[in-house]
This record gives structure tokens, C-alpha cells and sequence, in this order.
């Protein structure tokens, strides 16, 4: 093992291979393993803004936006109107979001608002994201001092990432850590999920073989070791003053 892995665990691969595990191919909500899910289509984020604070919410959705489609060379953008939005952001307040969360999740997903501070959902067809939709009660957000963390956090999973993990850190899948803004270790996980080599519709036994050729080639042209300086290129971290 060598010293910087040592000092940051997650830089060894079979760390980085279980943690891909957890989070993009479990579910939050539902039990058992699922298969890979992401975008195939390029993603159009439409916001709807319910309350002040357009421009600042705005911005802060566009660098996380351009973030991830550095990190995943996916086609990421705000949509320029509701009509070629497949994804839907709702900055809103909280007396509002249990009916709106009813309204685009349904029932089953709005049973979960309970301890939550924001929401996602996605919608698939045969494992590709077709759609989907984030809830943001700005006012509760700002409450736990988490608005931040819920754009960074919920846009980012609902690439495909859609599961929270304490097995996985340091990472904003993983609730019981402090993390606002990516961790080099979520830079790789969303690197790995838009690899070409990991295909929609993929099992967990599929989809080790490739994810382990990739981690080798990280690990050898230094992907992994400078993943926590690289995921700090992001616009939000000189923004946040990190």
C-alpha cells in the first residue's frame, strides 16, 4: 500500500469498486441490487423558481452543472425552456413541497420527504434516465445550512448516482459527513458511471470486470491520485472559499 493511500483510503481501488457499488447500483429507497442507470440523452435542467433569489439559485445550478459535465463529458446544461427540460429543479418552500413532491414523484416517493431536507427522483425506461425531477425547499435548506449541498448533492445524483452510503467517503452520498461540494472520490465514481465501457442495464457481476480495468488505468496515469486536486477545478469551491 503506499503512503498516500494510507493517508486517504479511498484511493485504493477495491475501496473505489465497492463504493461505485453502493451508490449506483443500490437505491435509496428500495431494497436488493439494481442494475446501471444513467443519462444516454443529453440532460436539460429546467429551473422553477417559487421563491427570491432567482439569479443566486440559478448560478449556483449552473457551475454545478458545468462541474458535472466536466467530470462525466456528458452533455449538461440548463434548458433553455420548460419544453426541452427533462429535468425539472423546484426551488420552493417547505409548506409547498409535500403537495408538489405528490404532484411530479407521486405518493410512494413523496412517503419519504419525512427527515429529508431536499428530494429526487428519477425516472427510467429499461435502465435509461429518461427524466427527472428535484425538490428544493429553500427555506428548510437554509435552515440546516444545506441549500448548497442539495443542488451539488441531488443534481449529482440523479446522473445515475442515487444512492447515500456511511461505506462511502469522503462523499456527499454519505450523510453522516460534512461534505457541501465533491470529493475526488465522487469526481470518480461519476468519471466510472460515464465511462463508455460501463453500459445502461448492466449487473453488478457485469459491470466489476470493466470498472476494474478502469481503476487500473487511473491508478497507473494518475487519474486517482490527483482526483482531489482535478475535482477542485469546479467554480463553486473559490465561490464557497475552499
Amino acid at each position: 500500500m503506499t503512503s498516500s493511500s494510507q493517508a486517504s483510503p479511498w484511493l485504493e481501488a477495491d475501496f473505489i469498486q465497492q463504493a461505485f457499488m453502493e451508490v449506483a447500483l443500490k437505491s435509496e429507497y428500495q431494497q436488493g441490487d439494481k442494475t446501471l442507470r444513467k443519462w444516454l440523452t443529453p440532460i436539460k435542467v429546467g429551473l422553477e423558481h417559487h421563491v427570491g433569489n432567482e439569479a443566486l439559485h440559478t448560478r449556483l445550478v449552473q457551475l454545478h452543472l458545468a462541474h458535472l459535465k466536466q467530470l462525466s463529458g456528458h452533455d449538461i446544461s440548463l434548458a433553455t425552456n420548460q419544453q426541452e427540460a427533462n429535468v425539472r429543479l423546484l426551488f420552493t418552500r417547505q409548506n409547498l413541497w409535500q403537495q408538489q413532491a405528490q404532484q411530479l414523484m407521486g405518493k410512494a416517493s413523496a412517503a419519504h420527504l419525512h427527515g429529508a431536507v431536499c428530494i429526487a427522483h428519477m425516472e427510467t425506461t429499461r435502465d435509461e434516465i429518461t427524466r427527472a425531477y428535484i425538490i428544493i425547499p429553500v427555506d428548510q435548506a437554509q435552515m440546516h445550512g444545506k441549500l448548497v449541498a442539495c443542488i451539488v448533492e441531488e443534481l449529482t445524483q440523479i446522473l445515475g448516482l442515487p444512492n447515500d452510503s456511511e461505506k462511502v467517503f469522503p462523499s456527499i452520498f454519505n450523510d453522516r459527513t460534512p461534505q457541501t461540494l465533491l470529493s475526488g472520490l465522487d469526481a470518480i465514481l461519476i468519471k466510472a458511471l460515464y465511462s463508455p465501457s460501463l453500459k445502461v442495464g448492466m449487473n453488478a457481476a457485469e459491470v466489476k470486470a470493466p470498472l476494474q480495468a478502469l481503476l487500473r488505468a487511473w491508478q497507473a496515469d494518475g487519474s486517482l491520485a490527483n482526483a482531489d486536486a482535478w475535482v477542485r477545478q469546479g467554480k463553486l469551491y473559490p465561490l464557497l472559499g475552499f
